[in-house]
């Protein structure tokens, strides 16, 4: 019996009319029992492996999947769920002059085995005729768009760069489905933002609540979700636009605000540092988890007929407060003085033995005005009401929730560097 990645197909081999092939889950505990009957029954049975069926069990071509952005947060989740619903999964990343791919080693294959489901390819959304070549040669059932220059201040330094691949590179996308004849084939996700919304018109914002982007990073995302939607129009495609909220895990690039929270308590509590260093602690944010996110972004292209939706929990909380509740998972109490660029932090109690490198007193977190945006956003707070409508899709895992396992993720992550320093080893800890 040869296993297929998703189950095991099993063919009558008798030769009667009609007779249709059974495919059995890897999870049926049953399985062996049906052969033994169908061949107690005198059927012959055969078992293949069969490279044409879907881990859901229907008897249709496995689907492939193309996801731009694999090595980052969501690219990285979004390969998990997929290859559990029995993709094949293919990612583009850029080349670098260090390996890169931390996020997806776990769920690595070697490209010399047979029956591989997951591989990568060197790329970039800023070279149109390697996103022809790729997509030409993997013919996927589903573009998920996640690869971008998704840092809202980075792209205050570097709004050329950011507009050519957040904005352009969606169009050198669409236009590479479009000219290799896939429009019918190909369904096409694009990870849009609710930075979109920037100077809200409206609380809370939703699919019809009007634009107003605040940073060049916006303005790349809004081109990027007006041409999926001119594309979708004039050309037919399955095409649709995820606008995201806020969404995190521990997987979240270290230089975003709750990452950078999490880490910089967590460092020192252990006396890797002695304060975080903060902009703008009154924005208010809809903060959801990643993993629950790239599931809806799964379900939007599942549906008849293509739509736009917003991706949010609905609940909204500052950054102060995200601040105060990874402080308390640390045993750390905080009383935030001062106003302005003058407030910080002071530490007014220490539970357990989680810090122990902070004492009461203590001033752990100050504001830098370094940190403060050109052009601030202050409230960003997402009405998710159409996702659940429509989809089904609610949220599972709570704000607190997720900040309890960034924190558990990144105090680890501390006590071996301090372990480290113990023993006389150099560590070089990034702030920015």
């Amino acid at each position: 019996m040869i296993a297929h990645p998703g189950g095991f197909l099993c063919r009558k081999a008798n030769g009667v009319p009609g007779a249709k092939a059974i495919w059995f889950g890897l999870e049926d505990v049953h399985v062996a029992a049906k052969i033994l009957h169908a061949l107690w029954m005198g059927d012959s049975v055969s078992c293949v492996q069969d490279n044409s069926l879907k881990g859901d069990g229907m008897t249709e071509k496995t689907k492939i999947a193309l996801i731009t952005g694999i090595t980052g947060q969501d690219g990285s989740y979004l390969a998990e769920f997929l290859l559990e619903k029995g993709y094949v999964v293919h990612g583009i990343k850029r080349r670098a002059s260090l390996f890169n791919t931390d996020r997806v080693d776990h769920i690595y294959q070697d490209p010399h085995v047979t029956d591989q489901r997951f591989s990568l390819h060197y790329g970039d959304l800023s070279d149109t005729s390697n996103l022809v070549r790729i997509i030409q040669q993997v013919q996927p059932d589903e573009i998920y768009n996640l690869g971008a220059q998704s840092h809202v201040a980075v792209s205050f330094e570097s709004p050329e760069y950011t507009a050519d691949v957040d904005a352009i590179g969606t169009l050198r996308l669409l236009e590479a489905i479009r000219i290799l004849g896939l429009e019918k084939k190909t369904r096409f996700y694009q990870a849009s933002t609710s930075e979109l919304f920037g100077l809200v018109q409206e609380i809370p914002q939703k699919e019809t609540t009007p634009f107003y982007p605040r940073s060049p990073y916006a303005v790349a995302k809004l081109y990027s979700y007006w041409i999926t939607i001119n594309y979708r129009e004039a050309y037919g495609m399955y095409a649709c636009n995820g606008i995201l909220f806020n969404h995190e895990s521990p997987r979240r690039g270290e230089t975003f605000v709750t990452r950078k929270i999490t880490r910089g308590l967590a460092n020192i509590a252990t006396g890797l540092e002695s304060c975080l260093y903060m902009g703008n602690m009154d924005a208010l944010r809809d903060w959801g988890h990643a993993k629950d996110y790239v599931r809806m972004q799964w379900l939007m292209l599942q549906q008849d007929e293509p739509e736009d939706f917003v991706i949010a929990t609905g609940q909204q909380y500052s950054v102060r407060q995200f601040i105060q509740w990874s402080a308390a998972e640390l045993g750390i109490h905080l009383e935030f003085r001062g106003q302005g660029v003058e407030e910080h932090a002071l530490v007014i109690a220490v539970e357990g033995d989680r810090a122990p490198a902070v004492k009461v007193g203590d001033i752990i977190v100050r504001v830098d005005p370094r940190y403060f945006r050109p052009t601030e956003v202050e409230t960003l707070l997402g009405d998710p009401a159409k996702a659940k409508q429509k989809l089904g899709w609610e949220p599972v895992i709570t704000v607190q929730e997720m900040c309890r396992e960034m924190v558990e993720h990144d105090l680890e992550r501390a006590r071996q560097h301090a372990l480290l320093k113990h023993h006389g080893y150099a560590i070089t800890v990034n702030r920015e």
